[in-house]
């Protein structure tokens, strides 16, 4: 291959070598060429315009965006692949977004941000920050990074890649290696951006959804509230396109409006459930008072759920509280993709929307009904001067949160394409709970005890518990299984294998007090989940109600505060225990006095009877970081014993170990040793030796890059003669004794002490076309005298430079 008429200038980094010039070349050039080459001005519109063999319809290369989108959503998180067909495979890459129709030329030419996911595959470019590349060239099939798209209005932005392979760049500016998105219109005027499609993805997929509130006075300082500044809980589900929970462009549901206006999550979560054949799981999690903590400090709420071929949507919500009706979540997330599999990841940066239920503008606002009601939309930061968003200049919105929906396990039958990680394989091939009892022949237990009485006396759900004992263990290296077993329950009239009674839903929570200030009303429901089988009437009630009292006290000089809060669950497991409940202070005393009202309520709760269980078990810790950096390791986690000693001895394990496999340690490239210089280029005057050495391993897993495989260096031999009548002489004299050295040498062969010589090969093809290449030939032993005690009587080989002249 040739390289274009005006040669590229190089940096000095490997990644912008490999993708400027075939790597075999760059590989060949000496730290001394490279001392010439000067850095470049505007180096990103360079890598556009260096471009080697175009080809239209290349197919075994493609550049993906997860969801195959036609738009992208202001500040949203994408993952882009670069991927090659088997068996084909690239060295090197670049990865660059642009505004359309835009050169490159400058940094506003570029539109959004790339985030790196694996350093040990991409960096960011030395040359042009902006763009992505490899960060060490070898074979790979697959790569993958994260686009940030760009604020609004911003336009359609072009994702364009570049590849490297088998020594020639490839560029496309349409087709495979191309893609374009453009910007999702923030108005939707009551409809979606594009259709729903059905899922044909196969078995279901288990989702973990974690909320990162960012939401402080640092991020948005804007009339912050410091008091009661908090997230709802989060409330929402998994479910068909039959069914919307909230869109933009909609109009807010009772559920939706008590969870924007109140932070109450008891409306909607009935909603949910009376939809129970469009929902296949609730998403439910704590609320976070303050808004913002370190993560250090206290965890991001998560909560976990599943999706089918049906039910393969997920929305949520939660308020951001104080306000009038601002809220964030997501609506109809589709976690199917085309390709018939499930997504594996995704990253959503939230701005909060309004639910056009009330009219206040600031975070503290009085409530001021909008009547009528108004379609949900989102924030913007020009709504009005007072509001806490707003930027005369009308800027995007900073983002108040960010949800991370990630994948952690598949089950059934997949019909997709290979799983995408070592987790997804794992969870692919986990064995399904089997019913027969798997104890192992060496732990020898007690039978086990009759069930205890349910928790619940009601329809609520509860535990009931059975217990054994472990008599003995026979192989201390094997482990033997809990001596406890737990069980769900309700209470009586309400199990599924009665047939002859209603089996009734879980009550659904209290709803809010019918007042804020003194004794109201307040009620529950539940739903007949199956009528008896004898076709007889359900008399079970369906629903309940009792009094409240909220801010016993209501003048001026009391605490208005919110409700109280569900009791947290029991603090032991059998026996007696404790539980907690919260309640917030929703305003002060109008006269300026010190609020005495208790936020926290403490009461005894019974479990089941625990006395003849012979030890108690906190649960087991998390497991530990494996104990290597790469490769295979062990792992441990330890559990501690409760109980008081007195109520027998316990033999339960309280540490476990077991293996762990991190990704492969790195490999370095290993070479050969150098070969022998060369013989000088040159007859007379200035000329150049070369040696090389050869690749016994490629670099793997991220281990050490080759360094040069070709070195060359100065040499001279002596002057050369000005006149050129006795240069050229000299060189017929010269050719003329080679000439008969030679014959002399294929009548007799080269003699040496202790040894006769066969006379030396031809030289052999040069290894390259220009640009300095090597030659070799040899000389083998013919005849070995038995005397000889020299060790110089064997093979030898000379090597010499060749097309020196540059390409």
């Amino acid at each position: 291959m040739r390289l274009p008429p005006e040669p590229l200038r190089l940096s000095r980094s490997p990644a912008l070598l490999a993708l400027a010039l075939p790597l075999a070349v760059a590989l060949a050039f000496s730290d001394e060429t490279l001392d010439k080459v000067a850095k470049s001005e505007g180096y990103c519109s360079r890598i556009l315009r260096a471009q080697g063999t175009r080809r239209e319809g290349y197919t075994e290369f493609s550049l993906r965006v997860e969801g195959d989108p036609d738009f992208y959503k202001p500040g949203s998180s994408y993952r882009v692949t670069l991927s090659a067909a088997p068996p084909s495979y690239f060295r090197g890459f670049t990865l660059i977004a642009l505004r359309e129709n835009r050169e490159g030329e400058k940094e506003e030419d570029h539109a959004g941000s790339f985030q790196i996911i694996d350093e040990e595959e991409t960096q960011f470019m030395s040359n042009c920050p902006v763009a992505v590349t490899e960060s060490t060239p070898r074979r790979r099939t697959r790569i993958q990074v994260f686009w940030i798209a760009p604020p609004a209005g911003t336009g359609c932005v072009i994702l364009k890649a570049s590849i490297v392979q088998k020594r020639i760049i490839y560029f496309q500016d349409e087709g495979s290696l191309t893609k374009k998105l453009c910007e999702q219109d923030s108005t939707f005027d009551g409809v979606t951006d594009k259709p729903i499609l059905d899922c044909c993805a196969c078995g279901t997929a288990k989702y973990r959804l974690t909320f990162y509130g960012n939401w402080s006075e640092k991020t948005h300082p804007k009339d912050y509230p410091r008091r009661a500044n908090h997230w709802s809980a989060i409330i929402g589900g998994s479910h068909s396109k039959n069914y919307v929970l909230w869109e933009y462009g909609g109009y807010a549901s009772e559920g939706v409006k008590q969870v924007a206006e109140l932070g109450s999550p008891v409306k909607m979560e009935e909603e949910i459930r009376q939809q129970s054949d469009e929902v296949l799981t609730v998403i439910k999690a704590k609320a976070q008072w303050p808004a913002w903590q370190p993560l250090n400090v206290r965890a991001a709420p998560s909560a976990e759920f599943s999706v089918d071929r049906t039910r393969h949507l997920m929305s949520f919500l939660t308020m951001m509280g104080p306000s009038p009706d601002w809220n964030v979540g997501l609506s109809a997330e589709d976690l199917c993709t085309k390709e018939c599999g499930w997504v594996q990841k995704v990253v959503q940066d939230l701005i909060p929307w309004d639910a056009g239920t009330d009219s206040g503008v600031t975070y503290e606002s009085p409530n001021k009904p909008t009547i009528p009601q108004e379609k949900i939309r989102p924030l913007t930061s020009l709504d009005h001067p007072q509001s806490p968003f707003y930027d005369p200049e009308g800027g995007s919105i900073t983002q108040v949160a960010r949800v991370v929906i990630e994948r952690i396990a598949r089950k059934g039958e997949q019909c997709n394409i290979v799983p995408d990680n070592v987790d997804d394989i794992v969870a692919d091939l986990a064995p399904e709970e089997k019913d027969e009892d798997d104890t192992p022949e060496t732990c020898i237990y007690s039978n086990w005890s009759p069930w205890s009485a349910c928790s619940s006396s009601t329809c609520d759900k509860g535990k009931r518990m059975r217990q054994r004992m472990l008599k003995a263990q026979l192989d201390l290296s094997v482990p033997c299984p809990d001596t406890q077993d737990f069980q769900p329950c309700m209470g009586p009239g309400c199990s599924d294998e009665d047939g002859s009674t209603c089996t009734m839903s879980e009550w659904i929570t209290w709803s809010p007090c019918s007042i804020s200030c003194g004794m109201g009303m307040r009620s529950r429901e539940r739903y007949v989940k199956q009528f008896p089988e004898d076709g007889s009437v359900c008399t079970l009630p369906t629903e309940e109600t009792e009094k409240c009292t909220v801010n016993e006290e209501c003048s001026p000089s009391s605490c208005l505060m919110t409700e109280w809060g569900e009791w947290d669950e029991c603090s032991a497991t059998c026996g007696m225990g404790m539980k907690k409940r919260h309640r917030m202070v929703k305003m002060s005393p109008a006269d300026g006095s010190m609020c005495k009202a208790e936020t926290s309520q403490v009461e005894k709760c019974m479990m089941p009877e625990c006395h003849t269980i012979p030890c108690l078990l906190s649960p087991w810790s998390e497991w530990s970081d494996c104990s290597v950096t790469c490769g295979k390791g062990m792992r441990t986690r330890q559990r501690m014993l409760k109980s008081l000693a007195e109520l027998g001895d316990c033999n339960e394990e309280l540490e476990q170990v077991e293996k762990c496999m991190l990704p492969e340690c790195p490999i370095d490239c290993e070479l050969t040793e150098w070969s022998q210089w060369s013989e000088c280029n040159k007859s007379c005057g200035k000329g150049h030796m070369i040696r090389t050495r050869m690749i016994q391993m490629e670099p793997q897993f991220g281990g050490a890059p080759c360094p040069e495989t070709v070195q060359r260096k100065k040499c001279r031999i002596r002057k050369c003669l000005r006149n050129p009548s006795i240069q050229k002489l000299r060189w017929r004299e010269a050719r003329e004794s080679r000439r008969s050295e030679q014959l002399r040498e294929e009548s007799d062969g080269e003699q040496f002490p202790g040894c006769r010589m066969r006379p030396w090969t031809a030289w052999s093809e040069c290894t390259k076309l220009c640009g300095g290449g090597i030659q070799e030939r040899y000389m083998t032993v013919k005849k070995r005298f038995k005397s000889s005690q020299f060790t110089s009587c064997k093979d030898k080989k000379e090597i010499r430079a060749c097309n020196v002249h540059p390409c």
